[in-house]
């Protein structure tokens, strides 16, 4: 028995010595392999063994696997997620909200967006406080911002303000958008049916047609569009004077002065009522006639001797590369027989601060307000509705009618 217990032993001590030579031999060659991957990773030509690569392998394949998850998820995220704010900030609400309240509030901002889109499409922008705008726009202390903001000071009381697109169009567009604001009555000159041939007659009379430039390329003749153009205007003005409400008029300036094809059309308008009114006072100062004393002005520049050289050095070029200068101010109010009183904010505390055009007016004709503050670019001021209280908050009461009795109220 205890032979055979001590030869059991025995051949237990050797089976752990060669369970323990083997152990020593694998840690010796995964070693080796640590080694001779290390070297292929610094030799990139050289190739590693077997167990690295097979490892490498299947790290990659892992890899690849977590970046298509990772995009996957990122792919999804990004095509809701509007749809998944949204959720969170109704889940949010809708504790303390009904559902009525949320569709409103989420419609009042589709509305402001779609506001906010078609101010900034417009030529004319909507009215907002005239001593707001000047304190935003001249805040310098300068002494010309100082005189700015205070002739917008003087007239703060009666006025707001419509801002007009600063481009060379702009004197002709802020006329033109009075026009079809304020007008009440057509002018004279606009009952003529054949408005429409007065281009025709120019082009067979004086040459002038051809050299004319429209913003937009015209599908017709020169002569053909230009009467386009006039049947447009009559048309607008026509429509202008029927309306009697306030709101149908803005609505019918805001479809016309939206920079499109019609606006420019109806200003090419009144660019030809000008030239057509200039050579009918060329025509009269030859012959002697009385002309209004601007006529003077007009042809003694250089520039402009005569219509041809007008047309050809100033006119032709408005809206293009040049404004309307004052002189040709004056010609637009006689060709649409308006009177143009202009609130010049640089000639504040001076006699040139409210100026008209023409200067010698007929009193007879519907007053346009403008406004500028360089003669160049031209703003719309807005009177103000007159208010139902006074100074201290209190209603106003209209003074009794004569043969009624009045009546003393106490507040």
């Amino acid at each position: 028995m205890n032979k055979t217990a001590k030869s059991a032993c025995d051949s237990e001590r050797q089976s752990k010595k060669v369970k323990t030579s083997h152990g020593s031999t694998q840690g010796s060659q995964g070693q080796k392999a640590n080694v001779k991957g290390q070297a292929a990773g610094k030799d990139a030509g050289s190739p590693g063994p077997e167990r690295s690569t097979e490892s490498s392998h299947t790290m990659q394949k892992r890899a690849q696997k977590e970046a298509k998850v990772t995009l996957s998820d990122s792919h999804s995220s990004q095509q809701h997620p509007m749809k998944t704010s949204t959720e969170d900030e109704k889940s949010d609400v809708d504790l303390y909200r009904g559902e009525e309240e949320i569709q409103k509030e989420l419609q009042d901002k589709q509305q402001s967006k779609s506001a906010a889109v078609g101010e900034t499409q417009s030529s004319v922008s909507a009215v907002e406080d005239l001593q707001t705008y000047s304190e935003r726009e001249w805040k310098g202390n300068t002494t010309k911002s100082q005189l700015i903001r205070k002739g917008y000071e003087a007239i703060a009381i009666e006025f707001d303000l419509r801002r007009v697109r600063g481009d060379n169009y702009c004197a002709l567009r802020a006329t033109l958008f009075q026009v079809l604001s304020q007008s009440k009555q057509l002018p004279a000159w606009l009952h003529d049916s054949d408005i429409s041939k007065w281009p025709e007659e120019m082009h067979s009379d004086q040459d002038f047609i051809k050299e004319w430039q429209f913003p937009f390329e015209p599908s017709k003749s020169k002569v053909q569009h230009l009467e386009q153009c006039l049947e447009q205007l009559k048309k607008r003005w026509q429509e202008a004077v029927q309306y009697e409400k306030l709101e149908e008029r803005e609505h019918m300036c805001q479809q016309v002065f939206r920079g499109l094809e019609e606006e420019y059309e109806l200003l090419e308008a009144l660019k030809f009522l000008m030239l057509r009114t200039a050579v009918q006072l060329h025509s009269d100062m030859e012959k002697g006639s009385d002309v209004p004393e601007f006529c003077w002005l007009l042809f003694a520049r250089d520039s402009s001797k005569c219509p041809k050289t007008f047309f050809t050095n100033h006119l032709r070029h408005v809206g293009f590369s040049g404004g309307l200068e004052q002189v040709e101010m004056c010609l637009l109010g006689y060709s649409l027989q308006q009177m143009i009183r202009v609130v010049r904010l640089y000639k504040c505390d001076t006699e040139e601060f409210i100026t008209y055009y023409p200067n010698d007016h007929n009193k007879d004709w519907p007053t346009l307000f403008l406004l500028t503050e360089d003669d160049r670019h031209y703003n719309v001021p807005v009177p103000k509705k007159p208010s139902k209280f006074d100074a201290h908050g209190r209603p106003k009461w209209n003074p009794p009618s004569e043969g009624q009795s009045s009546i003393t109220t106490r507040l």
